[in-house]
Protein backbone atom coordinates (compact mmCIF):
# COMPACT_ATOMS: atom_id res chain seq x y z
CA UNK A 1 0.00 0.00 0.00
CA UNK A 2 1.25 3.49 -0.83
CA UNK A 3 1.70 5.83 2.11
CA UNK A 4 -0.46 8.97 2.09
CA UNK A 5 2.60 11.08 2.93
CA UNK A 6 4.32 9.69 -0.19
CA UNK A 7 1.27 10.47 -2.35
CA UNK A 8 1.10 13.99 -0.95
CA UNK A 9 4.75 14.71 -1.81
CA UNK A 10 4.88 12.84 -5.14
CA UNK A 11 1.50 13.38 -6.83
CA UNK A 12 2.89 13.94 -10.36
CA UNK A 13 5.32 11.02 -10.10
CA UNK A 14 2.48 8.73 -9.00
CA UNK A 15 0.17 9.86 -11.80
CA UNK A 16 2.96 9.23 -14.31
CA UNK A 17 3.57 5.77 -12.86
CA UNK A 18 -0.11 4.87 -12.93
CA UNK A 19 -0.25 5.98 -16.56
CA UNK A 20 2.50 3.42 -17.32
CA UNK A 21 0.26 0.79 -15.78
CA UNK A 22 -2.72 2.03 -17.81
CA UNK A 23 -4.53 2.39 -14.49
CA UNK A 24 -7.91 3.93 -15.18
CA UNK A 25 -8.97 5.18 -11.72
CA UNK A 26 -6.57 8.14 -11.73
CA UNK A 27 -9.16 10.28 -9.90
CA UNK A 28 -8.54 8.19 -6.77
CA UNK A 29 -5.27 10.04 -6.14
CA UNK A 30 -6.94 13.44 -5.76
CA UNK A 31 -9.80 11.88 -3.80
CA UNK A 32 -7.24 10.44 -1.38
CA UNK A 33 -5.56 13.83 -0.98
CA UNK A 34 -8.93 15.54 -0.33
CA UNK A 35 -9.84 12.92 2.27
CA UNK A 36 -6.43 13.31 3.88
CA UNK A 37 -6.99 17.09 4.20
CA UNK A 38 -10.43 16.47 5.75
CA UNK A 39 -8.88 13.95 8.13
CA UNK A 40 -6.24 16.48 9.24
CA UNK A 41 -8.86 19.22 9.66
CA UNK A 42 -11.12 17.06 11.84
CA UNK A 43 -8.15 15.83 13.85
CA UNK A 44 -7.17 19.48 14.43
CA UNK A 45 -10.72 20.28 15.61
CA UNK A 46 -10.68 17.28 17.97
CA UNK A 47 -7.36 18.45 19.42
CA UNK A 48 -8.71 21.99 19.94
CA UNK A 49 -11.79 20.65 21.72
CA UNK A 50 -9.55 18.48 23.92
CA UNK A 51 -7.54 21.58 24.83
CA UNK A 52 -10.74 23.47 25.79
CA UNK A 53 -11.95 20.45 27.77
CA UNK A 54 -8.71 20.40 29.72
CA UNK A 55 -8.98 24.13 30.46
CA UNK A 56 -12.54 23.76 31.78
CA UNK A 57 -11.62 20.64 33.75
CA UNK A 58 -8.82 22.56 35.45
CA UNK A 59 -11.24 25.39 36.35
CA UNK A 60 -13.71 22.87 37.80
CA UNK A 61 -10.89 21.20 39.77
CA UNK A 62 -9.81 24.59 41.07
CA UNK A 63 -13.39 25.44 42.18
CA UNK A 64 -13.80 22.08 43.92
CA UNK A 65 -10.37 22.38 45.51
CA UNK A 66 -10.96 25.91 46.81
CA UNK A 67 -12.04 25.50 50.43
CA UNK A 68 -13.39 29.03 50.57
CA UNK A 69 -15.31 28.67 47.28
CA UNK A 70 -18.45 26.85 46.31
CA UNK A 71 -18.55 23.11 46.64
CA UNK A 72 -20.26 22.56 43.26
CA UNK A 73 -18.77 23.64 39.93
CA UNK A 74 -20.49 26.36 37.98
CA UNK A 75 -23.39 25.06 35.83
CA UNK A 76 -22.06 26.92 32.79
CA UNK A 77 -18.75 25.08 33.07
CA UNK A 78 -20.59 21.76 33.33
CA UNK A 79 -22.65 22.54 30.23
CA UNK A 80 -19.43 23.45 28.42
CA UNK A 81 -17.89 20.06 29.21
CA UNK A 82 -21.08 18.29 28.08
CA UNK A 83 -21.16 20.27 24.83
CA UNK A 84 -17.52 19.51 24.04
CA UNK A 85 -18.03 15.79 24.68
CA UNK A 86 -20.93 15.65 22.22
CA UNK A 87 -18.98 17.64 19.62
CA UNK A 88 -15.95 15.39 20.02
CA UNK A 89 -18.07 12.26 19.73
CA UNK A 90 -19.58 13.50 16.44
CA UNK A 91 -16.14 14.43 15.11
CA UNK A 92 -14.77 10.99 15.99
CA UNK A 93 -17.60 9.36 14.02
CA UNK A 94 -16.77 11.59 11.05
CA UNK A 95 -13.07 10.81 11.43
CA UNK A 96 -13.73 7.06 11.52
CA UNK A 97 -15.79 7.26 8.31
CA UNK A 98 -13.10 9.30 6.56
CA UNK A 99 -10.35 6.86 7.60
CA UNK A 100 -12.39 3.87 6.36
CA UNK A 101 -13.10 5.62 3.05
CA UNK A 102 -9.44 6.60 2.74
CA UNK A 103 -8.27 3.02 3.32
CA UNK A 104 -10.73 1.67 0.73
CA UNK A 105 -9.35 4.05 -1.87
CA UNK A 106 -5.72 3.33 -0.93
CA UNK A 107 -6.43 -0.42 -1.28
CA UNK A 108 -7.22 0.14 -4.97
CA UNK A 109 -3.94 1.89 -5.84
CA UNK A 110 -1.20 -0.46 -7.12
CA UNK A 111 2.51 0.04 -6.54
CA UNK A 112 4.24 2.66 -8.68
CA UNK A 113 6.51 1.20 -11.39
CA UNK A 114 10.22 1.83 -11.09
CA UNK A 115 11.55 4.55 -13.41
CA UNK A 116 13.23 1.97 -15.68
CA UNK A 117 9.86 0.30 -16.41
CA UNK A 118 8.32 1.42 -19.72
CA UNK A 119 4.79 1.79 -21.06
CA UNK A 120 5.42 -0.45 -24.04
CA UNK A 121 7.74 -3.38 -24.64
CA UNK A 122 10.90 -2.39 -26.47
CA UNK A 123 13.78 -4.36 -27.92
CA UNK A 124 16.06 -3.84 -24.92
CA UNK A 125 13.41 -5.23 -22.56
CA UNK A 126 14.45 -8.68 -23.83
CA UNK A 127 17.53 -8.61 -21.64
CA UNK A 128 19.16 -11.83 -22.75
CA UNK A 129 18.44 -15.09 -24.49
CA UNK A 130 20.33 -18.33 -24.20
CA UNK A 131 20.13 -21.50 -26.24
CA UNK A 132 20.61 -24.77 -24.39
CA UNK A 133 23.54 -26.50 -26.11
CA UNK A 134 22.38 -30.07 -25.49
CA UNK A 135 18.71 -29.77 -26.48
CA UNK A 136 17.74 -32.39 -29.06
CA UNK A 137 15.64 -31.08 -31.92
CA UNK A 138 13.60 -33.51 -33.96
CA UNK A 139 11.11 -33.02 -36.72
CA UNK A 140 7.42 -33.39 -35.89
CA UNK A 141 8.07 -33.04 -32.16
CA UNK A 142 5.06 -34.02 -30.05
CA UNK A 143 3.56 -31.54 -27.55
CA UNK A 144 3.80 -32.60 -23.92
CA UNK A 145 0.12 -33.62 -23.65
CA UNK A 146 0.66 -36.18 -26.39
CA UNK A 147 3.93 -37.33 -24.82
CA UNK A 148 2.04 -37.78 -21.55
CA UNK A 149 -0.33 -40.24 -23.25
CA UNK A 150 2.48 -42.03 -25.07
CA UNK A 151 4.60 -42.56 -21.93
CA UNK A 152 1.80 -42.48 -19.29
CA UNK A 153 3.19 -39.49 -17.39
CA UNK A 154 0.08 -37.56 -16.37
CA UNK A 155 -3.65 -37.75 -16.98
CA UNK A 156 -5.81 -34.64 -17.34
CA UNK A 157 -9.02 -36.59 -17.85
CA UNK A 158 -8.51 -38.50 -14.61
CA UNK A 159 -8.09 -35.17 -12.81
CA UNK A 160 -11.35 -33.96 -14.35
CA UNK A 161 -13.08 -37.14 -13.18
CA UNK A 162 -11.86 -36.69 -9.61
CA UNK A 163 -12.18 -32.90 -9.35
CA UNK A 164 -12.56 -30.83 -12.53
CA UNK A 165 -10.62 -29.46 -15.48
CA UNK A 166 -7.24 -27.92 -14.72
CA UNK A 167 -6.29 -30.50 -12.05
CA UNK A 168 -3.81 -33.01 -13.52
CA UNK A 169 -2.94 -36.39 -12.02
CA UNK A 170 0.75 -37.32 -12.36
CA UNK A 171 1.50 -41.00 -12.81
CA UNK A 172 4.56 -43.25 -12.49
CA UNK A 173 7.70 -41.62 -13.84
CA UNK A 174 5.80 -38.39 -14.44
CA UNK A 175 5.09 -38.17 -10.70
CA UNK A 176 8.70 -39.02 -9.86
CA UNK A 177 10.05 -36.44 -12.32
CA UNK A 178 7.91 -33.73 -10.75
CA UNK A 179 8.96 -34.77 -7.25
CA UNK A 180 12.59 -34.78 -8.37
CA UNK A 181 12.27 -31.27 -9.82
CA UNK A 182 10.76 -29.97 -6.58
CA UNK A 183 13.58 -31.42 -4.48
CA UNK A 184 16.23 -30.20 -6.92
CA UNK A 185 14.88 -26.64 -6.84
CA UNK A 186 14.71 -26.67 -3.03
CA UNK A 187 18.26 -28.00 -2.77
CA UNK A 188 19.54 -25.29 -5.11
CA UNK A 189 17.76 -22.62 -3.05
CA UNK A 190 19.04 -23.97 0.26
CA UNK A 191 22.60 -24.05 -1.10
CA UNK A 192 22.12 -20.35 -1.97
CA UNK A 193 21.33 -19.64 1.74
CA UNK A 194 17.53 -19.62 1.50
CA UNK A 195 15.92 -21.05 4.64
CA UNK A 196 13.23 -23.65 3.90
CA UNK A 197 9.70 -23.45 5.32
CA UNK A 198 6.76 -25.83 5.01
CA UNK A 199 3.31 -24.25 5.32
CA UNK A 200 -0.43 -24.94 5.50
CA UNK A 201 -2.17 -24.51 2.15
CA UNK A 202 -4.82 -22.27 3.71
CA UNK A 203 -4.52 -18.60 4.60
CA UNK A 204 -6.79 -16.14 6.37
CA UNK A 205 -8.02 -12.90 4.84
CA UNK A 206 -5.47 -10.63 6.54
CA UNK A 207 -2.60 -12.72 5.11
CA UNK A 208 -3.94 -12.27 1.58
CA UNK A 209 -4.53 -8.57 2.16
CA UNK A 210 -1.07 -7.97 3.62
CA UNK A 211 0.74 -9.16 0.48
CA UNK A 212 -1.61 -7.46 -2.00
CA UNK A 213 -3.68 -10.39 -3.31
CA UNK A 214 -6.82 -9.17 -1.54
CA UNK A 215 -8.83 -7.35 -2.77
CA UNK A 216 -6.96 -7.19 -6.12
CA UNK A 217 -6.89 -10.93 -6.96
CA UNK A 218 -9.71 -12.07 -4.68
CA UNK A 219 -11.81 -13.28 -7.63
CA UNK A 220 -9.03 -15.65 -8.73
CA UNK A 221 -8.64 -17.23 -5.30
CA UNK A 222 -10.54 -20.23 -3.96
CA UNK A 223 -12.54 -19.31 -0.86
CA UNK A 224 -13.68 -21.81 1.77
CA UNK A 225 -16.68 -19.78 2.89
CA UNK A 226 -17.57 -21.73 6.04
CA UNK A 227 -14.21 -20.89 7.65
CA UNK A 228 -13.36 -17.77 5.62
CA UNK A 229 -10.05 -19.30 4.54
CA UNK A 230 -8.43 -19.09 1.10
CA UNK A 231 -6.38 -21.72 -0.71
CA UNK A 232 -2.97 -20.17 -1.35
CA UNK A 233 -2.32 -18.88 -4.90
CA UNK A 234 1.45 -18.67 -4.20
CA UNK A 235 3.95 -19.57 -1.48
CA UNK A 236 4.92 -15.89 -1.29
CA UNK A 237 1.89 -15.21 0.95
CA UNK A 238 2.75 -17.47 3.91
CA UNK A 239 6.47 -16.70 3.56
CA UNK A 240 5.94 -12.93 3.83
CA UNK A 241 3.31 -13.21 6.55
CA UNK A 242 5.83 -14.92 8.83
CA UNK A 243 7.22 -11.39 9.28
CA UNK A 244 3.96 -9.44 9.56
CA UNK A 245 4.05 -6.85 12.39
CA UNK A 246 7.77 -7.48 12.94
CA UNK A 247 10.41 -4.91 13.81
CA UNK A 248 13.77 -6.22 12.60
CA UNK A 249 17.31 -4.97 13.03
CA UNK A 250 19.44 -3.97 10.04
CA UNK A 251 21.71 -6.81 11.21
CA UNK A 252 18.92 -9.33 10.42
CA UNK A 253 18.76 -8.31 6.75
CA UNK A 254 18.63 -9.66 4.16
CA UNK A 255 16.25 -12.47 5.10
CA UNK A 256 16.13 -15.23 2.47
CA UNK A 257 13.41 -17.90 2.58
CA UNK A 258 12.07 -20.64 0.31
CA UNK A 259 9.09 -23.00 0.29
CA UNK A 260 7.42 -25.61 -1.87
CA UNK A 261 3.62 -25.47 -2.10
CA UNK A 262 0.76 -26.41 -4.30
CA UNK A 263 -0.82 -23.24 -5.68
CA UNK A 264 -4.52 -22.77 -6.44
CA UNK A 265 -5.88 -20.24 -8.95
CA UNK A 266 -9.18 -19.96 -10.75
CA UNK A 267 -7.43 -18.42 -13.79
CA UNK A 268 -10.73 -16.90 -14.90
CA UNK A 269 -10.96 -16.14 -18.61
CA UNK A 270 -8.40 -18.73 -19.73
CA UNK A 271 -9.22 -20.26 -23.09
CA UNK A 272 -7.79 -21.47 -26.40
CA UNK A 273 -4.36 -23.02 -26.90
CA UNK A 274 -3.08 -21.73 -23.55
CA UNK A 275 -5.21 -24.23 -21.65
CA UNK A 276 -3.78 -27.26 -23.43
CA UNK A 277 -1.92 -29.72 -21.24
CA UNK A 278 0.07 -28.17 -18.40
CA UNK A 279 0.17 -24.65 -19.83
CA UNK A 280 -2.48 -23.27 -17.47
CA UNK A 281 -3.86 -25.09 -14.43
CA UNK A 282 -6.05 -24.48 -11.40
CA UNK A 283 -3.64 -26.41 -9.16
CA UNK A 284 0.10 -26.54 -9.77
CA UNK A 285 3.32 -27.04 -7.84
CA UNK A 286 5.78 -24.22 -7.30
CA UNK A 287 8.98 -23.55 -5.38
CA UNK A 288 9.12 -19.93 -4.21
CA UNK A 289 11.91 -17.69 -2.93
CA UNK A 290 11.56 -14.36 -1.10
CA UNK A 291 13.93 -11.78 0.30
CA UNK A 292 13.43 -9.01 2.85
CA UNK A 293 16.03 -6.26 2.52
CA UNK A 294 16.88 -2.66 3.32
CA UNK A 295 15.69 -0.06 0.76
CA UNK A 296 19.22 0.71 -0.44
CA UNK A 297 20.08 -2.95 -1.17
CA UNK A 298 16.85 -4.32 -2.69
CA UNK A 299 17.87 -3.84 -6.32
CA UNK A 300 21.22 -5.53 -5.68
CA UNK A 301 19.40 -8.56 -4.27
CA UNK A 302 16.94 -8.47 -7.16
CA UNK A 303 19.91 -9.01 -9.50
CA UNK A 304 21.13 -11.79 -7.22
CA UNK A 305 17.75 -13.56 -7.44
CA UNK A 306 17.73 -13.23 -11.24
CA UNK A 307 21.23 -14.72 -11.45
CA UNK A 308 20.23 -17.60 -9.15
CA UNK A 309 17.22 -18.59 -11.28
CA UNK A 310 19.25 -18.15 -14.47
CA UNK A 311 21.79 -20.69 -13.16
CA UNK A 312 19.04 -23.22 -12.37
CA UNK A 313 17.65 -22.92 -15.91
CA UNK A 314 21.15 -23.31 -17.38
CA UNK A 315 21.63 -26.49 -15.36
CA UNK A 316 18.42 -27.91 -16.88
CA UNK A 317 19.81 -27.15 -20.38
CA UNK A 318 16.64 -25.36 -21.43
CA UNK A 319 16.54 -22.49 -23.97
CA UNK A 320 15.40 -19.42 -22.03
CA UNK A 321 15.10 -15.67 -22.18
CA UNK A 322 14.64 -12.90 -19.64
CA UNK A 323 12.11 -10.11 -20.16
CA UNK A 324 11.50 -6.95 -18.16
CA UNK A 325 7.73 -6.45 -17.98
CA UNK A 326 6.11 -3.22 -19.10
CA UNK A 327 3.94 -1.20 -16.74
CA UNK A 328 0.53 -2.63 -17.67
CA UNK A 329 1.71 -6.22 -17.02
CA UNK A 330 3.07 -5.65 -13.52
CA UNK A 331 1.45 -7.37 -10.57
CA UNK A 332 -0.46 -5.18 -8.14
CA UNK A 333 2.32 -5.00 -5.53
CA UNK A 334 5.30 -4.98 -7.89
CA UNK A 335 7.47 -1.98 -8.78
CA UNK A 336 9.51 -3.99 -11.30
CA UNK A 337 9.22 -7.57 -12.57
CA UNK A 338 11.43 -9.79 -14.70
CA UNK A 339 10.03 -12.93 -16.34
CA UNK A 340 12.02 -15.98 -17.34
CA UNK A 341 10.51 -17.87 -20.27
CA UNK A 342 11.63 -21.25 -21.66
CA UNK A 343 11.15 -22.21 -25.27
CA UNK A 344 8.89 -25.12 -26.20
CA UNK A 345 10.23 -26.90 -29.29
CA UNK A 346 6.95 -28.70 -29.98
CA UNK A 347 4.59 -25.78 -29.33
CA UNK A 348 7.05 -23.32 -30.92
CA UNK A 349 6.44 -20.64 -28.31
CA UNK A 350 7.88 -19.19 -25.12
CA UNK A 351 6.41 -20.31 -21.78
CA UNK A 352 6.71 -18.23 -18.63
CA UNK A 353 8.26 -20.24 -15.78
CA UNK A 354 9.33 -17.59 -13.28
CA UNK A 355 8.51 -14.02 -12.26
CA UNK A 356 10.97 -12.12 -10.06
CA UNK A 357 9.64 -8.91 -8.51
CA UNK A 358 10.81 -6.10 -6.28
CA UNK A 359 7.80 -4.78 -4.37
CA UNK A 360 9.87 -2.02 -2.70
CA UNK A 361 8.04 -0.94 0.52
CA UNK A 362 4.51 -1.51 -0.86
CA UNK A 363 3.94 -4.91 0.79
CA UNK A 364 5.85 -4.03 3.95
CA UNK A 365 3.53 -1.07 4.54
CA UNK A 366 0.55 -3.43 4.62
CA UNK A 367 2.55 -6.05 6.53
CA UNK A 368 3.75 -3.43 9.03
CA UNK A 369 7.21 -4.93 8.43
CA UNK A 370 9.91 -2.52 9.59
CA UNK A 371 13.54 -2.48 10.61
CA UNK A 372 15.77 -0.33 12.82
CA UNK A 373 18.64 1.32 10.96
CA UNK A 374 22.20 1.73 12.31
CA UNK A 375 21.19 5.19 13.58
CA UNK A 376 18.09 3.84 15.35
CA UNK A 377 15.60 5.19 12.80
CA UNK A 378 12.57 2.99 12.02
CA UNK A 379 11.97 2.38 8.29
CA UNK A 380 9.87 0.06 6.13
CA UNK A 381 11.69 -2.94 4.65
CA UNK A 382 11.72 -3.81 0.96
CA UNK A 383 10.30 -7.18 -0.14
CA UNK A 384 11.17 -9.32 -3.17
CA UNK A 385 9.75 -12.58 -4.47
CA UNK A 386 10.40 -15.03 -7.28
CA UNK A 387 9.47 -18.47 -8.62
CA UNK A 388 12.37 -20.89 -8.41
CA UNK A 389 10.61 -22.47 -10.20
CA UNK A 390 7.00 -23.11 -11.26
CA UNK A 391 6.69 -26.77 -12.23
CA UNK A 392 4.07 -27.26 -14.99
CA UNK A 393 5.73 -25.37 -17.85
CA UNK A 394 9.22 -26.52 -16.82
CA UNK A 395 7.88 -30.06 -17.03
CA UNK A 396 6.27 -29.31 -20.42
CA UNK A 397 9.50 -27.87 -21.86
CA UNK A 398 11.66 -30.69 -20.47
CA UNK A 399 9.44 -33.35 -22.03
CA UNK A 400 9.14 -31.61 -25.40
CA UNK A 401 12.74 -30.44 -25.79
CA UNK A 402 14.38 -33.70 -24.76
CA UNK A 403 12.26 -36.14 -26.75
CA UNK A 404 13.48 -38.55 -29.36
CA UNK A 405 11.36 -40.93 -31.39
CA UNK A 406 11.38 -43.60 -28.69
CA UNK A 407 12.24 -41.89 -25.41
CA UNK A 408 12.57 -38.70 -23.37
CA UNK A 409 16.04 -37.96 -22.00
CA UNK A 410 16.46 -36.56 -18.48
CA UNK A 411 18.92 -33.70 -17.81
CA UNK A 412 22.03 -34.96 -15.98
CA UNK A 413 21.43 -32.82 -12.87
CA UNK A 414 18.05 -34.50 -12.32
CA UNK A 415 19.21 -38.13 -12.62
CA UNK A 416 20.20 -38.36 -8.89
CA UNK A 417 16.67 -37.17 -8.06
CA UNK A 418 14.73 -39.35 -10.50
CA UNK A 419 16.86 -42.49 -10.48
CA UNK A 420 16.50 -42.85 -14.27
CA UNK A 421 18.25 -41.37 -17.32
CA UNK A 422 15.31 -41.50 -19.67
CA UNK A 423 11.62 -42.26 -19.97
CA UNK A 424 10.70 -45.02 -22.44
Amino acid sequence: MLQVSFIRKNREKILSGLEKRKFEKINLIDEILILDKSKKKIQYEINKISENENKISKKISHIIGDKNGKKNPNKILKRGISFFKKEKKNLHIQLKNIIQNLEKKLDQIPNIPDEIVKKNLEKDDFLFQEEAPHSIRIENALPHWELAKKFQLFDLYLGTKICGSGFPVYIGRGAKLQRGLIQYFLDQNIQASYKEYSFPYLINEISGYSTGQIPDKEGQMYLIEKDNFYLIPTGEIPLMNCYRNNLLSYRDLPIKSTTYTSCFRREAGSYGSKVRGLNRLHQFEKVEIIQITTPDTSFYYLEEMISHIQNILKSLELPFRLIRLMGKDLGFASAITYDFEVYSMAQKKWLEVSSISNCTNFQSNRLNLRYKTMTGKIELCHTLNGSALALPRIMAALLENNQTVNQINIPKVLVPYTGFYNIQ
